[in-house]
This record gives C-alpha cells, structure tokens and sequence, in this order.
C-alpha cells in the first residue's frame, strides 16, 4: 500500500496519494497531478480534491509519527524507508484526506455522511485520537433526540454498523445496533433490501447464479407486516412482485383474524406475525396495515416461546376459543391471562389506518406493554370514539402528543338541506340514517371521574364530527398542560364551547379552529380573558395588554373559514395576536381594516386567501415579516387594486401593484407561494431573489403568467416540488422545458389551461412524480397516450383526470398495443403471449361493436391499474370507461379516495358494497347515478364494519341544450340537480342533502 524513495529535506515527506485502481477507472473528467501542503489544508476542498488523479501533499514528518502508529512504523523505526522522503499512498482518497485534516490541526466535520470514511482512515492509519473523537461523535448524537442517530438513513446505518461489526469497534457497534433496533420498521428493511439488491445486481450483472443468493435475502421479510400502499406500489418490481402479491393475499386472508391465528397457532410457527420489539425499540409504526389486529399485536407482546414451543400455543389457542366477543383480547391482558411483555423504551406508536385494530384492546396492550408512551397517532380510524380519549389518557398517563385525525365533513356549515329525497339510493329501509345531529357524551359518568389531570401537551382531533361540547369541557378540565390544539373540521363543537374551553387553557400557544363555529365569543375569551360581555367590541380591559392575555401568546393560529366573526371583532383579535407566527385566515371576512392592524413581525405563515384585502395593505405586513417562508393569497380579487375603501391608510394610494412583488422579493426567501389576481410575468421576476429556493408554487384564477415567464419558471425556481397552474395559457415547449428541468418535481397540476398541449408533454420520464392532476386540459388523450403517461410516471400515487372525453372512443390497435406492453413489461411470460394473441384475434375478427367496447373499456381500466399504488383516483367525463363495469380496477388495492362520475351508466348497483368489500383502505367514495347500470345504488348497512367515512352520490337533471331541426326534438343534456351526502363515524351513519357539487 506504501512505497517510499529519497529525498533531499529531512523534515518534510512529500505524500504521493491515489486511489487505488484510478488507473483502470479514469475518466475523461479526471485531472493530473496536484501539488499541496498541509499548511494550506483549511483552504482544501474535499470534492475538488477527488478529480485528480493523483496529489501530492507536502506533510511535516515529526507531525505524522506523533499522530499515527502507520507513519510512526514507516518513518520513526530503523528501516531504510525511514530515511525516504516520497512515500506512496494507495488509499481510499476521501478517507485518506478526512484524517489528514486532523492530523494537522483542521476542525473536525463528523456528519451521517463523513463518520465511515473517518473511521477507515483512523483505523487503517493508526491514529487513535480521531477514533475516540468518532466515538464520543457518535455517543453525544446518540442520546440527542433532535439530532439523533435516528435521523440517519437505513443503508448509512447498515453499512456503519457492519463496518463496526467487521472491524471490531464492539462500543461502536453497541451504540449502532441498538439505534438499528430503536428505529427498526418492516417497511424500512424492505426499501432498504430492494436498493441494496439493485445496486448489487448492476455490479455483478453477469455472474451466474448471484441473482439466487442476492433475492433470497428478501425472505426474511415478513411481508404480513407490510403497509397496504407500500405492498401494492411493489408488484411491479421484478423481484419482489411475488412476495408483494403474497402480502395483499395476506391481507386479505386475515379479514377474519380469529380463524386465522387459530389454524397458525394450531398447525406450525406464527413468527412471521410478530413485530420485531426488542429492549431498543422506541418507535412502533404500524401506519396502513389494515390486517393489523389486537390480536395479532397481543401476540407480538408475548415471549416468543409461544411462537415456537407447541404446548404454549396450544395453551394460547385455548385461551382464545375460551374468552369470545369483541373484548378478548383486552379481558387476555387485563385479567394477566397472558404473561405480556413490557417494552419499557417504546415512547412513540403510529397506528393510523389500522381499520381492523381494535381500539380498546390495544389500549390495553400499549397500557401494559409500553408504559413510558409518549406519542400516539391514531389517525383515519372510523371505530375510535371521541369518547375513548378518556379512557387513553387513564391507560396511558404518560403521553403528551395524540393525534386522532379523520376526514373533514365535506360539507361547509349553513349548507345542510332539510329534506333527504331518497331515489338516489336502494329504496330498502336504512338502520340508523336520520338528520345530522350533535352527540353528546354521558355528563354523569364524565362528573364521576376520578382521572389525574392528563399530561398531555399536544392535541389533534382534526376532522372529529363526534367531539361535542362536553368532550370540549372534559378536555379543558383535565388537559391542563395542554400547549398545542388542533380542531379543524369539528363541526358538531359550538362557539360557547370552544370560548369556554379557550378560559380554562391558560398554557396553549398553538390553536387550529379551521372549518369549526368559532365566533364571536371565542374572540372575546382570546382578547380580554372573557371579562368582557359577548356582544360588546373584545378590547384589552385596563392591565391586560401583554402576556396575561391568551391572544398574546399565540404562536401558531388557523381559523380559516370562520366566517362567524364579525370584521370588528376580526379587527380587535388581529391587532392582538402579535407574537403569532403561523397565521390563515382563509376564507374569513378579513378586509384591510382588519390586516391594517396586525402589529406582529415574526411571521413564518401566511395565509389570507379569498379575503377582501388589497395589494397596498398586505406589502406592508410583508415588509414587517421578513422571515415569511410560506404566503398564500390565491383568490384576492382586491390584491389589483393599489388601495383598499378602508379608512385606515398605511401607504399612498400611488403605490404600483407590482411594489408588492419587489417587497417580498427584496425581503423574503419563500418556500411556498399560492397567489392569483394580479400575479404576472413582471412580478415573477420581481419576486426572483425571493424564491429561488421555492419548494411549491400556485397560479390560481386572475394570474397570467405568459410563454416566457412559464419558460423561465425551472431556471428561476430549479428546486420546484409542486406545481399548480390554473387558466394558464401552455405549449408542448413550455411543458417540455417544465418536466426535463424540475427534476424534484412531485406534484403537478394543471386546471383549466388554455392552449395547444398533446401527449408530447408527457414523453420524458419522471419517475419522482406522485400526484398528478389534468382538469380539462387533456380532452385529446386517448388509450395510447395514457399508456405512455403510465409509462413515463410510474410512481403515481394520486391521479385525476378529468375531461378526457376519448378515452373510450378509439380503434381496437390499442389494445394491441396495450396488451403487449402488459404481458412482456410485468409478467415476462412467453405463456401469457399465446392467450393475448388469441384474445386480440378475437377481437380483431369480431363485427360486435358491443364486445369491441367491452374490451376497449378493460383496455382502459387496465392502462389504469398500471398504477397498482395509487392511494387516490379521480375520473370525470372521461367518454365511456364505465359503461361496461368497473370491477377491474378493483386492482388498485390501496384506494383511499375514489371519484367517478360521468364516465357512462354501466356501473353495478352493488358497486358500494363491493368497493367496500374488496379495497380496505377506501375512506371516500363518490358516484352520481348517471353511471348507475340500474338507476341506484346500495350502500352498507351503519352496523357493518368498514374503513368508509364519506358517499357523495350527486344527481342530475336533464336541461335543454339545443333543438334538433330535422326531428323538431330538444337536445338535452345531464346537469348537477343535488348530492347526497351520506357520513359515517364511530356512532351512526347520518344522511344529507345538499345542493352543491361536493
């Protein structure tokens, strides 16, 4: 590794350093020779150093024997080379740098990404200070919780450890091991596993038999634990297909978990159902998986004897067939029937779309087997009640963070129907259907509660419709650390309640009350303590000016759609909420009388959108908030005008519009930026030194951006995630230059765009790209262009398409085309080729226009089911792609959100219930019985157990559209007449009628 030769200075060795093998590896970037010294080592660059071939480094000799045992050895002993003054250096070149630097006195970098080149250099070249420096590194970063070794990447965390485990570093390995097993997610190890395969079968691509022994590995996964989404975006990955469909079969499978942890515990080892917890473990993440049960998580808090011995689960198998109903598994913990487990370091639990977990059974598990739990997230369950709260925060004592999130109530209040026509659905009578109402939890067994005031610090019931007023009270009663609460979409909580709850929650720094009754009341209670009588303007009595008031305090506050406050109280909380740093007031009657008053400077947030603010007054909050990173404002018609009809002028009436745009570009650096009326090409380059590191971008109704600004947009903005274009005028080169520029690009929208696109907009590959959107911009698409869309976008998640009239309206060589895309890109299968060919001749020979559709139509839901991940799907008017059924995309196994309308009458009246039946994970569905086969639809009895929150199924009624002349008849055409809206929660399922198109 170390050659030497002569040299006329004793004091000095020059170090002639390459990587080893550069010579095979050289490149046409590569550069020659370069000559440094270690007294400039502060000035090097690390990147720049490794395009050379070889350096050359002047080192001082004394310096290196004292530092490293490897010099020491070459240059402080008696051999011959000891006298030489060049000495070769074939070394890892980063690895060898990194520990120079150190060697000479430089600072010390040790980052995820530098620490195992470190360590290679330190033990390679003996110098043992650099080793205890990434020891006591790694120690320190360890036990941090904000900049902790769990924010490290998977593959970094694997390769370190197998380093430490190789090298023998046994305090290192501890220290990573144990990080492995804290932060350890099936999902992770999986993810992990398939890019080390890929990477291991590029390099070895024509060794025989490698391919065997690399994909062998993914069998230890134990893909019953998988998440749904995870699973389904998997089937098309060419090795791990097979056990991605084993895991949906799974899934499946367990529908009925008692039958089947019966037959496992029975007939061999149930280890591939148990989560792997250890002493380590901190965070147990089970979001998405359906097939999770209480059952299945009781097993996983047993010794794992009774997993493989016989008579142990024989003797659990009997315990199960004793304790039937609901509740076992809960009577299993609470009685000790079972010796459970404790996991003692587990302080974190995410059981989000867990729909088969049993909400009180597991509370009794996390009670006994993690008592120092912390965080909960028990986001989109339908079965958990507001009401179990109460008894969570008695089992677990110790959290300080529950996130109980659901869907929002699609409707916005004021807007429920009074009467409920009922020709839309199964004219068979509905169990538990009647007009929303509010619920209300049992006071006496609430008075009567002996509960320890809760720890709990921060509070997301975010969509809730069953949180009532007493739950409010309970909650401010007992929640009195309470910091952090988020309400939005609470539609059954009132004014009174929330004003009452605001008195009593003397620490809360963070409110979101979106969407809710929030009204006058509350403002009284947030501006003067309550002391002031509703009715009257909420002014500060005399000695509450500072932090005694609540407003004061406030750091993060949303009431967006609150349109319950009158602008004089709006006036009044404005000019109070002065240390806010995350503020909306979307959809409020906020004018600029209102903004007009706002005294705070330290805004991180904004959002005013469709408020009636003007240009003039909202530059003047940007000029006092230069650390806005996120602005919304998209809808402000008044944004155009440079003064508002308030009495309150802040700045003259001159001021040009585009003064806003050279103040926020001047002052800001934006990271989220929504904007419509009056946003134009000149204030996008206005607004240049403002966002060249935006991240997400609207262009709402009344923007124009132009040709020239869109072109621009990628070299102005390059770090682009999302992009949302509405009533833009496009081009293939402006959409050619959006999609080869903004490589980080994940959303796209476009809505309502003018102008001469084609497929030619979509031919590069984007395989980032997750949430795609086309409202009436694509009415060309045909069969073909979709496919090339599914094959340029592989990892969609979300996809809408709306408008795309030809879907269902082209020749049958698309299905030639389609069908030899299908079975050579996935199945690989000469097999399946002899059944295409007989299909597609089948079809070519044919004079059944009928049968010819149907197989257009499969064509099209296949292309569809391309994407086997999607979590979200939306087609409207898209021709004819329902008109013969829509039971093949039934594919899409992980759907959460799913929106049909107008895309031809030929879907099932059991379409409902087999949507519920065979996607687990649908949270909302939307129909409109003009695609009804029958007219109507049934819809799930409330006492069957299901994942749907939300069935919006609008109707139509026939307008006259035009007269035809030859036979003296009106042309009609369907337009919207009413939705039903039918709401399901942890209660009952309550039926409305409303005449918006949700």
């Amino acid at each position: 590794m170390a050659s030497t030769s002569s040299s006329d200075d004793g004091h000095f060795v020059i170090l002639v350093c390459s990587n080893p093998g550069e010579d095979q590896l050289e490149t046409e970037s590569s550069h020659g020779e370069l000559l440094l010294s270690t007294d400039d080592l502060r000035s090097w660059e690390p990147s720049a150093l490794l395009h050379h071939r070889t350096v050359r480094i002047k080192a001082d000799r004394r310096r290196l024997i004292e530092e490293s045992s490897y010099f020491d050895g070459l240059l402080g002993g008696s051999f011959s080379e000891s006298r030489q003054g060049h000495i070769s250096i074939e070394w890892s070149l980063e690895s060898f740098i990194g520990a120079l630097k150190y060697v000479f006195g430089c600072p010390l970098d040790i980052s995820a990404k530098t620490l195992l080149p470190l360590l290679e250099g330190s033990l390679y070249f003996g110098i043992w200070a650099l080793l205890a420096k990434c020891e006591n590194w790694c120690s320190e970063v360890a036990s941090s919780k904000e900049t902790g070794l769990h924010q490290m990447q998977l593959d970094d965390l694997i390769r370190i450890w197998k380093f430490c485990s190789q090298h023998a570093l046994h305090f290192l390995g501890e220290i990573f091991s144990s990080c492995l097993a804290r932060n350890f997610i099936e999902m992770h190890l999986a993810e992990a596993l398939l890019v080390w395969i890929d990477y291991n079968l590029r390099q070895v691509e024509h060794a025989g038999g490698y391919e065997y022994e690399v994909t062998d590995v993914l069998k230890h996964i134990r893909v019953s634990l998988l998440p749904l989404s995870f699973a389904a975006g998997k089937r098309r990955s060419g090795y791990f297909s097979d056990l991605a469909d084993k895991c949906i079969q799974s899934i499946r499978s367990l529908k009925n978990p008692s039958v089947v942890l019966k037959d496992l515990l029975r007939n061999g080892d149930s280890s591939h159902l148990r989560l792997r917890l250890t002493e380590y473990t901190e965070m147990v993440d089970l979001s998405g998986c359906p097939q999770m049960t209480s059952t299945i998580l009781l097993l996983s808090m047993l010794p794992y004897s009774y997993s493989m011995d016989p008579l142990l689960r024989n003797s659990l198998r009997e315990s199960l067939l004793k304790l039937e109903g609901v509740d076992k598994d809960r009577s299993l913990v609470s009685q000790q029937v079972l010796p459970v487990l404790c996991f003692e370091a587990v302080q974190k639990v995410d059981i989000s779309k867990c729909l088969g977990l049993n909400i009180i059974a597991a509370m009794e598990c996390f009670s006994k087997s993690f008592p120092s739990l912390r965080v909960l997230k028990a986001a989109y369950l339908s079965n958990l009640k507001a009401s179990d709260l109460l008894q969570l925060l008695k089992k677990c004592p110790l959290l300080s963070e529950v996130d109980l999130t659901h869907d929002i109530n699609p409707i916005p209040l004021a807007q429920v129907s009074d009467t409920c026509p009922s020709s839309a659905i199964n004219p068979t009578p509905l169990n538990n259907i009647s007009n929303f109402r509010y619920g209300y939890l049992d006071m006496t067994s609430l008075n009567h509660s002996r509960f320890l005031a809760s720890t709990i610090a921060r509070l997301t019931l975010e969509g809730r419709s069953d949180v009532c007023d007493s739950d409010l009270l309970y909650i401010a009663t007992n929640c009195v650390s309470l910091c952090y609460l988020n309400l939005k979409g609470c539609t059954s909580v009132t004014d009174t309640a929330i004003s009452d709850l605001l008195l009593r929650s003397l620490n809360l720094h963070s409110l979101i009350v979106s969407d809710t009754s929030f009204g006058n009341k509350s403002v009284v209670t947030l501006c003067s303590g309550g002391r002031e009588m509703a009715g009257t303007l909420p002014y500060p009595p005399s000695g509450k000016e500072n932090s005694d008031l609540l407003a004061h305090q406030l750091q993060i506050f949303h009431m967006g759609g609150c349109k319950g406050v009158d602008p004089t109280f709006l006036l009044q909380l404005v000019s109070c909420i002065k240390s806010v740093k995350s503020l909306c007031l979307r959809d409020t009657q906020l004018d600029d009388h209102a903004l007009s008053g706002f005294p705070g400077s330290s805004l991180d947030l904004l959002d005013v959108s469709n408020t009636m603010i003007s240009q003039s007054h909202l530059v003047c909050v940007i000029r006092k908030n230069p650390g806005l990173k996120i602005l919304k404002a998209r809808g402000c018609k008044n944004i155009v005008q440079a003064d508002g009809n308030c009495e309150r002028k802040l700045v003259p009436p001159s001021l040009h519009c585009g003064e806003m745009y050279f103040g926020l570009g001047n002052s800001c650096k934006l990271k989220e930026l929504s904007l419509g009326w009056g946003f134009s090409s000149s204030a996008l380059v206005a607004l240049k030194p403002a966002i060249t590191a935006l991240s997400s971008l609207t262009v709402g109704l009344g923007g124009s951006l132009g040709e020239d600004a869109l072109r621009l947009l990628p070299t102005i903005c390059p770090m682009l995630e999302s992009l949302t274009l509405y009533f833009q005028v496009l081009s293939d080169g402006i959409m050619s230059d959006i999609r080869t520029s903004l490589r980080h690009l994940k959303v796209l929208e476009l809505c309502y765009c003018l102008g001469d696109i084609s497929i030619l907009s979509f031919k590069f590959l984007m395989p980032q790209l997750r949430k795609l959107r086309l409202q009436r911009v694509a009415a060309w698409m045909t069969h073909d262009d979709l496919l090339v869309l599914a094959q340029n976008c592989p990892n969609l998640t979300e996809l809408c398409l709306v408008g795309c009239k030809r879907l269902s309206s082209e020749r049958m060589s698309y299905i030639v085309d389609f069908f030899l895309f299908l079975l050579y890109e996935e199945n690989h299968s000469e097999g399946h080729q002899g059944v295409a060919d007989r299909f597609i001749q089948s079809c070519i020979s044919t004079v059944d226009m009928l049968y010819a559709l149907q197989a257009i139509a499969l064509c099209f839901h296949s292309c569809i089911c391309y994407y086997k991940s999607l979590i979200y799907l939306h087609l409207e008017d898209c021709g004819e792609v329902t008109g013969h059924g829509v039971s093949s995309l039934f594919d899409c196994v992980a759907l959460e959100v799913f929106f049909l309308r107008h895309n031809g009458p030929g879907i099932q009246k059991s379409f409902i219930l087999d949507a519920v039946s065979e996607l687990p994970m649908l949270r909302q569905l939307s129909l409109d019985t003009c695609d009804a086969r029958e007219g109507s639809f049934d819809i799930p009895k409330c006492e069957e157990r299901h994942s749907i929150s939300a069935i919006k199924i609008s109707r139509c009624k026939l307008q006259i559209r035009s007269l035809d002349i030859q036979f003296v008849k009106p042309r009609r055409r369907p337009v919207h007449w009413d939705t039903l809206l039918l709401l399901r929660n942890c209660r009952d399922l309550t039926r409305t009628v409303v005449k918006e198109r949700l």
